[in-house]
C-alpha cells in the first residue's frame, strides 16, 4: 500500500486527524451510497460517502454523527482526475478517483448518481487544489514576476 493511503486509511486516530476539524456529519456538499473496492481484501462493499470541504469520506451505515468514526478519507486536493470508468472494470456506473500513486473504483447506484458524484467531486478538486498566486511564479530569469512587475 502507498504511503498516501497508509496515511488516510491507518488507525481510527489518523482517520480522526485526517478528518481535520470538517463537521462531515452535518451540511455535506454531497452524501450518498457508493460500492467501492476494499483496499486489502478486493472485494466490492456498499459505503456511506460524505464529501464535505475537500474531503471525501466514508461510513459503514447511512446515519451520520458528530461521534461517527470515518472508515476512511480522500483529501481530493491529492486527487488528479475523476471520471468514468464502466469499460476499465466493466461495471455499470462505475467510476475512477486518481491520485498520483492510486486509483480507486466505486460504482454509483445509477447513471445519473455516478454523473452527479464525478461533477462534485471534480468541483472540489478544483476548489481545493493549491492554486498559483503571483508572487509564487518565478520569471525566466529567476525573479518572482511580482517584483519584476512592480520595477517597471
Amino acid at each position: 500500500m502507498s504511503t498516501f493511503w497508509r496515511a488516510v486509511l491507518g488507525s481510527s486516530t489518523e482517520t480522526e486527524s485526517a478528518a481535520d476539524g470538517v463537521e462531515f456529519w452535518s451540511n455535506p456538499e454531497r452524501g450518498g451510497w457508493l460500492t467501492k473496492q476494499g483496499e486489502y481484501i478486493k472485494t466490492w462493499r456498499r459505503r456511506w460517502f460524505v464529501l464535505k470541504q475537500g474531503k471525501l469520506f466514508w461510513f459503514k451505515d447511512s446515519v451520520v454523527t458528530r461521534s461517527s468514526v470515518p472508515r476512511g478519507v480522500i483529501p481530493v486536493a491529492s486527487c488528479l482526475t475523476v471520471k468514468g470508468a464502466e469499460d476499465v472494470i466493466n461495471r455499470q456506473f462505475a467510476f475512477e478517483l486518481s491520485t498520483p500513486g492510486e486509483t480507486m473504483y466505486f460504482i454509483a447506484d445509477s447513471e445519473k448518481e455516478k454523473e452527479e458524484w464525478i461533477n462534485s467531486i471534480g468541483r472540489s478538486i478544483v476548489q481545493h487544489s493549491r492554486s498559483v498566486t503571483d508572487q509564487e511564479v518565478v520569471d525566466y530569469d529567476g525573479t518572482r514576476a511580482a517584483a519584476a512587475a512592480q520595477q517597471h
